[in-house]
């Protein structure tokens, strides 16, 4: 339990750069939203690598770059599902594509992304 709450609450600190990358680069840069999206979710990702490796699942003894391959894997995954959800939750819903983002996030975070680094990435 305590692995999958550290999990989370790195989640969370690489879902900040995430956003945070996400509207400024919309907002302030004019990028259209998937763009923008797209941005975010690979610095939210390399956050998120580091957190994992050295701070939640502790996995030190493999190299750095044969978690990065399976780590990238599983993102590019991500990607393609944060991206197609975003598109599909802003362009079909309605909602603002920062609401679709919090909604596709969230439920990516607690399922997909927690389940492949336990399993495949860190294991």
């Amino acid at each position: 339990m305590a692995t999958f709450v550290k999990a989370q609450a790195s989640s969370i600190v690489a879902s900040i750069f995430d956003f945070l990358t996400t509207i400024v680069c919309k907002e302030f840069f004019y990028l259209w939203y998937l763009s923008a999206s797209l941005i975010g979710t690979l610095t939210g990702g390399i956050i998120n690598f580091g957190l994992g490796r050295n701070w939640v699942f502790k996995r030190k003894e493999n190299t750095i770059p044969k978690q990065a391959v399976k780590y990238f894997l599983v993102w590019g995954g991500n990607i393609v599902l944060t991206t197609a959800g975003v598109f599909f939750v802003t362009h079909y819903i309605g909602l603002s594509y920062i609401a679709s983002k919090v909604i596709v996030s969230i439920s990516l975070g607690v399922s997909y992304n927690y389940f492949m680094q336990k399993k495949f990435v860190f294991a």
